[in-house]
């Protein structure tokens, strides 16, 4: 878990301008049956030299927010409806696809979810490294060559200028991942969007993955990173605060110490009961939550996680929560910290 030296300089710089701030994004995709809402209104920021997690089962909007601050959404079917993606202050949204093209890559970088498919399997390693700095810095083919050898070594490819020449198929998983790593710092950005970098890889190579991202950010000075996963314990090791999603919705927004010492919202509670402990009885059973996150054709109309909430009153299924603050820099989207319902005025229900 972080230190509380690295918490308060993050509290310290929450008081200046965010880096990246995303404000009231909409994402929406065309399907069969009509218009699907797969993010609703989320609104996170960054800070300079930050780790931000973001948790929440699949389907929760993870991926989809990731690639929105990328303007990678497919469209059609996808489309960004609402919102603002603000880096240095400057609206993503109102860039052209020339300029958002030099932002990717150069400002912004993302390892993307899958390492055996984000390849392009007919290009080498060496080319799809060097395209990078061929896009935007004004170097020659063989500088560019030297740098991608460089970038390759310091992520771990053993003989990386023989492996230059090398295809994707001839690289394992975790191979593949450190050489996405490399494609997304070799231009130095200011913030790597990670998204799941360590799925399907052993627990060996994901914790050298996890070392080798922390260990570039720190030489990048002020750099910050999106960290985008499924693991609570990748988090509270690596991330100063986190963002915990579900139905496309930012549901609770806190420190990493909050979160884990004190959580507030229904879902972050049953994500925690989950997490194996030493302290549980030697046959006691992994609590789990009940039922499945729904479609995003079928997600209720009030409260998102109102059809699997232990705690659930008649309004949650009629009434969005908006994001409550129950503690400095702590908000949380629940019902039960409206103010007439902290003050006894509960309704029955659940």
């Amino acid at each position: 878990m972080p230190t509380s030296e690295s918490s308060e300089a993050i509290r310290d710089d929450i008081r200046n301008a965010p880096l990246l701030s995303v404000r009231d994004l909409e994402v929406t995709f065309r399907v069969e049956g009509g218009v699907a809402k797969a993010v609703d209104g989320v609104s996170i920021d960054l800070y300079s030299g930050e780790v931000l997690g973001i948790v929440g089962e699949s389907g929760s909007g993870k991926s989809v927010t990731a690639l929105s601050i990328m303007r990678l959404i497919p469209d059609p079917p996808g489309k960004i409806a609402h919102g603002q993606i603000l880096l240095n202050g400057q609206d993503l949204m109102e860039l052209s696809y020339p300029e958002m093209r030099n932002v990717r890559g150069n400002q912004i970088a993302m390892i993307f979810q899958e390492p055996m498919t984000a390849l392009n399997p007919v290009f080498s390693v060496g080319m799809q490294v060097m395209e990078t700095v061929l896009t935007h810095d004004n170097v020659t083919r063989s500088e560019a060559f030297n740098r991608a050898v460089e970038r390759l070594q310091q992520v771990g490819i053993p003989d990386a200028r023989k492996r230059m020449k090398d295809y994707p198929h001839q690289f394992s998983g975790g191979m593949r991942q450190r050489v996405m790593i490399a494609m997304a710092l070799i231009c130095h950005p200011k913030i790597l969007i990670a998204d799941e970098p360590t799925t399907a890889l052993d627990v060996t190579t994901q914790a050298q993955i996890l070392d080798l991202m922390m260990e570039s950010k720190d030489k990048e000075e002020d750099s910050s990173i999106i960290l985008i996963t499924h693991d609570l314990a990748v988090v509270a090791e690596t991330c100063q605060r986190a963002v915990v999603m579900y139905g496309g919705m930012v549901q609770e927004l806190a420190s990493i110490e909050r979160i884990f010492r004190d959580p507030q919202h229904p879902y972050t509670k049953g994500l925690l009961a989950s997490l194996p402990s030493p302290a549980r009885k030697k046959m006691e059973r992994l609590y789990t939550i009940p039922g499945n996150v729904p479609s995003i054709m079928e997600m209720p109309s009030g409260c998102k996680f109102c059809t699997r909430c232990p705690e659930v009153m008649d309004r949650c299924h009629q009434e969005t929560p908006p994001l409550h603050p129950v503690a400095p820099h702590h908000f949380v989207r629940c019902h039960l910290f409206d103010p007439a319902v902290e003050d006894g005025v509960k309704e029955s229900g659940g």
